[in-house]
């Protein structure tokens, strides 16, 4: 039975992220009042998470008890879904968010800091952010709690400075804010009064953490923007309310400013307001340089009374031509040489998301943690355009998530039946092997052999001495099974510290054994990193950008993977899955 109120949310695909990120947020939460993220709650709305993700129904008219016949979804938490649509609140969140506060909660995701550990901080030693673990790590009262000690003490202060945390900045992982960016540009995009809206600041610039969202509207009616901008459900509580600017904090601590332009300042005021600080300084100096002003406001000639003329203010491009430069992508504007170079001709000619030809990093459900079938991924990915395809499911060694060598022949005789279905696209019979501490991998090498591409991965032993780390990665690297190296450093942003390697010695084995970098899309990894990806291009190292997809509605992140790669100024001819087929597989072949 359908509900008689009509949703909050504009589209089917905007209520279910929205629905999706609550749930993660009770899970997260949840979490800690249970002290364990095995509990029958967490439990039950991580599978409500999954099945959203799921189903393919519009949830916004469902009601309780039709939410709750979706498979996954409980008669408790589909209550909590349908309040959350009908009023994007939820009494249990509420509830959760006022007992665990923001800044005490986000301590959790500290490695070495567990549920239990961190309400005995908060209990015993008076810990209710940062500032305060910092002080009783220091004071060395964190060992007096049960099951820590002086290691433990040195561990937490070790993921702390590998994390980044504690800056100044409170600067928050790129994964927990591009949904909500996504969704309030679709949403800002629907008004009939905006011509144009995009994200910009260092976001769109795909820095791996985000201060705050910027997002620009062009509008000739700014002032009906600003009432839907207050209206929207993510609004949390109001910072300011003007007529051409509105900032607000959403219930995750994270602040959104929104502005508003003429539509025929767009392109100026994005440019602006992408940055970074040091682009667009390199960029007002070349105007100077050229007797020209540029602001937020567009490109002007100045007479010698000053009188200033509109050159260019509409697109960013009209504005980069006029200054005579070849246009520099969002992910390269950090002032490191590229206004240079694209004034000189010397800008690479980087990669884009229309060059990609396929993704060789695709998981079913053959692996432990896929959640779509063989059937649904090729579709997916045949949907995308893609030319050729590696379906490379977890090896044997992962423990829960692994396939044996039996189950990867069956596996292989289920690829080659479905290759007929998908005459326009090869589909490879591969697999995500998995390096051991001391370099080691799944199956015997003569069955390695017949997967017919590879990717290798770290996925244990993260604790092991930079050297270690180091020796294991090069010894997987030479082994000539190997086609590509997966998410480098096994990092999680915010969350988990990569490994420590040293990336020269790396980077060289890479070159000398013609193995392929993985670049990562997925946001929470975004591995490698973008200055190591840059380090690798000035080598000469071949990329790969990958989705590490393990879902249908994972296969965007191929998006985020090519600005990451932009970022680190790749050009195409390096990324082997922008090649041709016969180029690429030549390459892969080559290797065996």
């Amino acid at each position: 039975m359908a509900v008689d109120e009509p949703s909050r949310y504009t589209s089917s695909e905007d209520a279910a992220r929205a629905v999706k990120e609550m749930l993660h947020e009770l899970v997260r939460l949840t979490t800690l009042e249970e002290e364990s993220p095995q509990s029958f709650k967490v439990r039950a709305y991580e599978k409500a998470g999954l099945a959203i993700e799921s189903t393919t129904d519009d949830i916004r008219p469902l009601s309780a008890s039709a939410l709750a016949k979706l498979d996954g979804i409980g008669k408790s938490t589909a209550a909590k879904i349908r309040q959350f649509l009908d009023s994007g609140t939820v009494d249990k969140l509420d509830e959760l968010r006022e007992k665990y506060p923001r800044e005490f909660a986000e301590l959790a995701k500290i490695p070495g800091v567990g549920p239990k550990t961190l309400k005995a901080m908060r209990d015993k030693l008076g810990v209710q952010n940062l500032d305060d673990l910092r002080r009783a790590l220091d004071e060395e009262e964190v060992r007096t709690l049960p099951r820590m000690g002086a290691a433990s003490e040195a561990k937490i202060k070790q993921a702390i400075e590998r994390l980044g945390l504690g800056g100044k900045d409170n600067r928050t992982p790129v994964a927990d804010v591009m949904g909500i960016a996504e969704r309030l540009v679709d949403r800002l995009s629907g008004h009939p009064n905006v011509a144009d809206v995009t994200y910009c600041g260092s976001l769109r610039r795909m820095a791996e953490t985000i201060g705050d969202v910027d997002i620009t509207v062009a509008s000739e009616q700014p002032e009906e923007v600003m009432s839907e901008v207050r209206k929207l459900p993510e609004v949390d509580e109001l910072l300011l309310s003007g007529s051409t600017k509105t900032s607000f904090l959403t219930t995750t601590g994270l602040q959104v400013d929104v502005r508003v332009v003429e539509p025929d300042q767009f392109g100026a005021a994005t440019l602006y307001f992408t940055g970074s600080k040091a682009h667009n300084i390199a960029l007002r100096q070349r105007s100077i340089d050229r007797s020209l002003l540029l602001n937020e406001y567009g490109l002007f000639e100045v007479d010698d009374d000053g009188q200033q003329t509109l050159m260019a203010a509409k697109t960013e491009d009209e504005i980069y031509q006029a200054l005579d430069m070849a246009v520099v992508p969002p992910p390269m504007r950090e002032g490191t040489g590229e206004v240079q170079a694209a004034a000189d001709g010397t800008l690479p000619d980087i990669i884009q998301r229309e060059h990609i030809q396929g993704d060789l990093h695709y998981h079913t459900d053959r692996s432990g943690d896929g959640r779509s079938s063989l059937e649904e991924m090729v579709t997916s990915a045949s949907n995308q355009g893609y030319r050729y395809l590696a379906i490379t499911d977890h090896g044997e060694d992962l423990a829960i998530n692994g396939s044996s060598q039996a189950e990867m022949e069956e596996h292989r005789q289920r690829i080659q039946e479905l290759q007929p279905q998908f005459p326009k696209m090869r589909i490879l019979f591969g697999c995500e092997l998995n390096i051991g501490p001391d370099g080691g991998l799944d199956y015997e090498p003569d069955f390695r052999r017949q997967f017919e591409y590879t990717v290798a991965s770290v996925h244990s032993h993260f604790d092991l001495s930079k050297e270690d780390q180091t020796q294991r990665l090069l010894n997987a690297i030479e082994d000539p099974t190997v086609n590509s190296i997966g998410h480098l450093t096994g990092r999680y942003i915010g969350r988990r510290p990569g490994i420590e390697i040293d990336y020269d010695e790396v980077i060289a084995a890479l070159v000398a054994n013609d193995v392929a970098l993985e670049v990562n899309g997925a946001l929470q990894r975004l591995d490698a990193a973008s200055n190591v990806v840059r380090r690798a291009v000035e080598k000469g190292v071949k990329l790969v950008i990958n989705t590490d997809s393990h879902h249908t509605s994972e296969l965007g992140r191929m998006e985020y993977g090519v600005r990451t790669a932009q970022r680190g100024w790749a050009p195409r001819e390096l990324v082997v899955n922008s090649w041709t087929e016969k180029k690429f597989m030549k390459w892969v072949q080559a290797r065996r």
